[in-house]
């Protein structure tokens, strides 16, 4: 595994947590937010963040290509082994409407596979943090993921006007970023996070990398290992949860994700 100063690397990602709470805490004007492309938008802090981390994480290593939101891609990225994988903030519906649900998630990708991440969600005042082979935690303290052996009652972070009438699942309180939803199968406050669509690599990433060092199962939504440094940057969504559940829930949602798949 590459080394590098992760003292430094959690230094940059509380320095863009701060660039983030100056906004958050202001509000953001509504000139400050356009959208992308339809139903995808940003804001002015996310485009400040990504400036700020694209030099300070060069600086950090610079021979580490770079994959983020809001960077035009460059494809030379998949030439090299090492990559930054970065979403300035994930959970942007919730950052411009004040809610909390929002982090910066920062990812160091070798050879296709992440090795270190932060979500640091200053909103929240929680900063989760893993490194592969070693440990995961927040705010310091040691994180184990849940256990939970049934798949029916599994908690699910979900909004109560989402929940279908036949679900066999506990709905509980539901961020707008998916990182933190899968930090919270990290922590034991979730059993199940599920995406059953197109997504991109940094929306996973670094909690990847923290779910997985707790002790979750992460995959695909087909219940195929995820690979990092993709030509387009894309996974066909995630699968998240406690270890024992993990095969139910990839059968539970097979059909539907082959619905998803065979309409794309």
């Amino acid at each position: 595994m590459v080394e590098i100063d992760y003292n430094q690397l959690v230094t940059i990602a509380k320095e863009a947590g701060q660039l983030a709470m100056a906004g958050w805490s202001a509000g953001v004007l509504s000139q400050d937010v356009w959208e992308k492309t339809p139903g995808h938008i940003v804001s002015s802090v996310d485009i400040a963040i990504d400036d700020l981390l694209k030099v300070r994480l060069h600086k950090l290593l610079p021979e580490a290509g770079w994959l983020s939101e809001e960077t035009a891609d460059d494809s030379g990225r998949q030439g090299k082994d090492l990559l930054w994988v970065v979403d300035p903030i994930d959970g942007t519906k919730d950052f411009v409407k004040g809610k909390t649900g929002w982090a910066i998630s920062i990812a160091l990708v070798e050879r296709g596979v992440p090795v270190f991440g932060i979500l640091e969600a200053p909103a929240m005042g929680e900063t989760w943090i893993a490194k592969a082979g070693s440990f995961a935690e927040v705010n310091g303290r040691a994180i184990i993921a849940s256990n939970r052996a049934r798949y029916d009652g599994s908690r699910i972070p979900l909004d109560i006007a989402d929940l279908p009438s036949d679900i066999d699942l506990s709905p509980v309180a539901k961020p707008n970023s998916i990182a933190l939803r899968m930090a919270m199968v990290a922590d034991n406050r979730a059993d199940l996070v599920a995406s059953i669509r197109w997504g991109y690599e940094w929306d996973i990433a670094a909690a990847h990398v923290i779910a997985n060092e707790a002790g979750a199962q992460v995959t695909d939504a087909l219940g195929n290992e995820l690979r990092y440094n993709s030509e387009h940057g894309k996974a066909f969504g995630v699968l998240c949860s406690a270890k024992k559940i993990h095969n139910a829930a990839v059968e539970r949602l097979s059909q539907i994700a082959a619905d998803v798949l065979a309409r794309d």
